[in-house]
């Protein structure tokens, strides 16, 4: 069959050619390989000869050594399980992180839920838990729903992220929170940092671009010095041009509002249709993780939208539970808020009247100036040799550049801790 022949010697000559071709793809690169070989070696020898080679990140000695010429050098300190400092440096503000109901509900969560949640939030990392906390907490801020985040941070970080974007406008106080910050930057909006608890500032700003789609976001009591925004103007200025309010409740849940409720609910603005807000669990809840609160249409844009929320790991039932049981304890006794502005009202006090400059407290933080970031680190050492712990702020962490004594007023305070405090810092403090 001479078809037949020709047929297979002609898929022969195609298999020869193929193969050929192939030998020959296989020689070019060998070739390739060589003369990169070759080049690399001279490239090498090159280098050789100017001198030793620098490492990738020699650059970071440099960095050090400028930070600790400026006195901005920063180091973790482990803390002990039982310490016999009086904590004024954390932000337990209620003193219910280790209420026995809090740690009880913590570890119950962890025998019944496990160790971690398994996964993001939108695969295995729900448990009636998470849901549960988000409907009260959503419930007692006077919000239409809530979503729960692994950290405060995160949250700052999806709610900036997914309702900025490219065509809108963010308008930002000027001394926002770096989550903030780092929201805006990364949300790749537009963004218009205005001086800070301006209002009238804000207006013109959302004036000078009208019919933009445009968010206005503010801390509610600025960590620093403790000081509360304005948000009702902030509000009146968003609905005269239809932008929506973000608000950072870190610092107000639970000092704020009617037995705890916020900045925002104090200032009637909670459950609005263009109001949202956010929240920490670590601080007055004395726990871990972060929340959204507002109209459920943005929460249910969050959870297919927010990539801080869709592709993070869902926070810890044990952080659920011990932020649960919190939750429950402030709606049970609402006088923990009023003490711990209390508490902050009476640190104020008797420092400014012994002559120190402190920043008259909104909430439960009491900032005391000192005169340079070095003095302001030996004066929290000192303090803390004498058996009490204060937060130190320095640059970068300060937006005017002045460091401080950060003091953090908590519900479970004595009088006579408030005042084993008061005598610390005046005995420590530095000459002005």
């Amino acid at each position: 069959m001479p078809q037949a022949d020709d047929a297979r010697a002609h898929e022969t000559r195609a298999d020869d050619a193929q193969a050929y071709e192939t030998r020959a793809d296989d020689v070019r690169a060998h070739e390739t390989q060589v003369d990169c070989a070759q080049a690399y070696e001279t490239r090498a020898g090159d280098v050789r000869a100017a001198g030793p080679r620098r490492a990738a990140f020699d650059w970071t000695e440099a960095e050090a050594r400028r930070r600790a010429d400026a006195g901005l050098v920063r180091a973790l300190r482990p803390r002990a399980a039982d310490s016999d400092l009086l904590d004024l440096a954390g932000n337990d503000y209620l003193g219910l992180t280790r209420r026995p109901e809090v740690t009880g509900a913590a570890a119950e969560a962890a025998r019944r839920w496990g160790a971690g949640s398994t996964g993001s939030r939108l695969v295995t990392g729900t448990t009636l838990l998470h849901t549960d906390l988000e409907r009260e907490l959503a419930a007692f801020c006077g919000f239409e729903a809530a979503l729960v985040f692994s950290s405060g941070y995160a949250a700052n970080l999806a709610v900036l992220t997914a309702l900025g974007g490219r065509d809108s406008l963010i308008v930002s106080d000027a001394a926002n929170h770096a989550s903030l910050v780092d929201g805006c930057r990364l949300a790749r909006a537009g963004t218009a940092v205005v001086p800070h608890a301006d209002p009238e500032a804000v207006r013109k700003t959302l004036e000078a671009h009208p019919g933009r789609r445009a968010l206005v976001v503010s801390d509610s009591v600025f960590s620093v010095d403790g000081d509360r925004a304005p948000l009702a103007d902030l509000a009146a200025a968003c609905r005269a041009h239809g932008a929506g309010l973000v608000v950072d409740d870190a610092h107000g849940f639970g000092v704020l509002g009617d037995g705890g409720r916020g900045a925002v609910h104090g200032a009637g603005l909670a459950g609005d249709e263009d109001v949202v807000t956010t929240l920490t669990l670590s601080k007055s809840l004395g726990s871990q993780g972060g929340a959204v609160l507002g109209p459920a249409r943005v929460i249910e844009h969050l959870v297919n939208a927010a990539r801080t929320f869709i592709f993070d790991t869902g926070l810890a039932p044990a952080a659920v539970g011990g932020a649960l049981a919190s939750l429950r304890l402030i709606a049970a006794e609402p006088g923990l808020a009023e003490r711990a502005r209390t508490v902050a009202t009476a640190l104020y006090e008797r420092l400014t009247a012994a002559g120190l400059t402190a920043a008259r407290p909104d909430a439960a933080v009491v900032s005391v100036r000192s005169p340079s970031p070095e003095a302001a680190l030996r004066w929290a050492a000192d303090c803390r040799e004498r058996g009490l712990a204060v937060g130190c702020f320095r640059p970068p962490s300060v937006p005017d550049g002045v460091s401080r004594l950060r003091l953090t007023a908590r519900a479970d305070l004595t009088d006579a801790q408030i005042g084993r405090a008061v005598e610390t810092i005046l005995e420590t403090a530095p000459a002005a």
